[in-house]
């Protein structure tokens, strides 16, 4: 007589009322006046709580937790023996967890009977932040879920609820790999808070918000048509992206700048100009490094090495200027990897060169000895160079220049026809020493004797 008949009764609950009469004529018979005169400790809090639900009328509460239940063990099953979930309480063996499904299950179905809308959201929306941990998140998901459903039927808060929903529904999409899904859900959510001045709880903006998840997703779908090669498509979708950056923070600028580089095969000279204005204006010498690299990599993997060459030249004209030290020190070892590649072993030695130079302005150690490696390879490989010829050449003054070389390891005279010269004089250098430490032995030993 409790129940409020508003819509068709589970079959849950006519299952559960036929046994709770039957039980209920069984214990009149044992000359007891009610059910609920049992002691409560004899059932379990499952049932506990399911009976008093069904009691005080709330019998979709009552079939919704009977709902989950089901589903958690399902999913228990489903996973089997030496699973993770295997080894957890059951959500009818928590009672912390059956108390808030309660509390706001039953709250939310009142508030549903009285048509405040926005209280059953919230009160959903409390349940989906109950379970945050990780075992519990499939039933934080449920409730998201359900938010979204009710958020449908607000009428009187402007779609700030339905915005929020909207956002929810992304992040559980994206993390479960549905992109485009997820991209739907986005877009809705930046639809509905444009012009508003909703903030959440961290004091950002929900249009703000709603940029920084577009800017991502766009990202993400971009890389997946760059992977299969659809690079009209993905141009469009990169463009999207920078839209959004524009709209949110400059930082954001910076990053979707590089990746747009990687998608766009024909207008290079224009982005270029457009990203090298946006990376001085803020100063930022890593986000300018990464443009241009994505450029050169770009580039170089269509063999376009010349083309490559010229624009990291053009970059290293720019950072000298505005003093961006670390793009310089970016675009240096870039561009002496590519001589290095290509066998121009003097054109890389000098790159490097200029790159250790300009790591050392930073301060940055790791910077320095990695900048450091670098010269050193292409010092060994230009001297390579010289030691092969004269290898190659076998004739006396190539072995005399090798000799002399090998004798102080600097680097290799320009003109071989000095070396014999210079040994000359080492040799003669060498006799007139080994000359006086012998004067001074026989001195000493005369001295003795006397």
């Amino acid at each position: 007589s409790n129940f409020c008949m508003s819509k068709p009764v589970p079959a849950e609950v006519i299952f559960i009322c036929t046994y709770l009469v039957r039980w209920r004529r069984e214990y009149r018979l044992k000359g007891l006046k009610s059910i609920f005169l049992i002691p409560s400790n004899r059932n379990s809090y499952k049932k506990n709580i399911c009976i008093d639900m069904l009691r005080q009328g709330y019998h979709e509460s009552f079939s919704e937790l009977f709902t989950l239940i089901q589903k958690w063990n399902a999913l228990r099953e489903a996973a089997g023996p030496g699973s993770a979930i295997w080894q957890q309480k059951s959500l009818e063996e928590q009672p912390d967890k059956l108390d808030q499904l309660y509390h706001f299950l039953t709250r939310a179905e009142a508030a549903q009977r009285a048509g405040r809308y926005e209280e059953v959201y919230d009160n959903q929306l409390n349940l989906a932040y109950c379970f945050n941990d990780p075992e519990d998140k499939w039933l934080s998901n449920y409730f998201y879920e359900q938010c979204f459903n009710t958020a449908q039927l607000i009428k009187i808060d402007g779609g700030k609820r339905e915005a929020q929903a909207h956002a929810n529904m992304g992040l559980i999409n994206e993390e479960q790999g549905h992109v485009m899904k997820a991209a739907e859900h986005y877009e809705a959510f930046y639809q509905l808070t444009e012009g508003s001045t909703w903030k959440d709880e961290t004091g950002h903006t929900y249009n703000s918000l709603a940029c920084e998840h577009l800017w991502r997703i766009y990202t993400l779908l971009a890389d997946k048509m760059l992977e299969n090669k659809e690079h009209q498509q993905a141009i469009k979708t990169l463009i999207k992206a920078l839209k959004m950056a524009k709209e949110e923070t400059e930082k954001k600028k910076v990053e979707i700048l590089s990746i747009v580089f990687i998608g766009f095969y024909s207008p290079v000279s224009q982005n270029l100009k457009t990203s090298v204005k946006i990376f001085t204006a803020l100063c930022d010498s890593a986000g300018l490094g990464r443009a241009y690299a994505a450029i050169a990599k770009i580039l170089v993997s269509q063999g376009k090495v010349a083309e490559s060459i010229k624009y990291l030249g053009e970059f290293m004209k720019t950072a000298e200027n505005v003093h961006l030290s670390q793009s310089l020190v970016d675009a240096c070892v870039l561009l002496g990897n590519i001589y290095n590649e290509r066998g121009n072993y003097n054109e890389a030695f000098e790159n490097f060169s200029q790159a250790s130079e300009a790591a050392k302005t930073l301060n940055n150690l790791p910077l320095v000895d990695e900048t450091k490696t670098y010269y050193g390879i292409a010092k060994a490989h230009k001297l390579m160079v010289a030691f092969n010829s004269h290898i190659e050449a076998e004739d006396p003054v190539s072995l005399k220049y090798l000799l002399a070389w090998k004798e102080n390891r600097s680097d290799m005279c320009t003109d071989p026809l000095t070396v014999g010269k210079t040994l000359v004089m080492k040799h003669i250098s060498a006799v007139l020493s080994s000359t006086a430490e012998l004067n001074r032995f026989k001195y000493n030993v005369a001295g003795r004797k006397i």
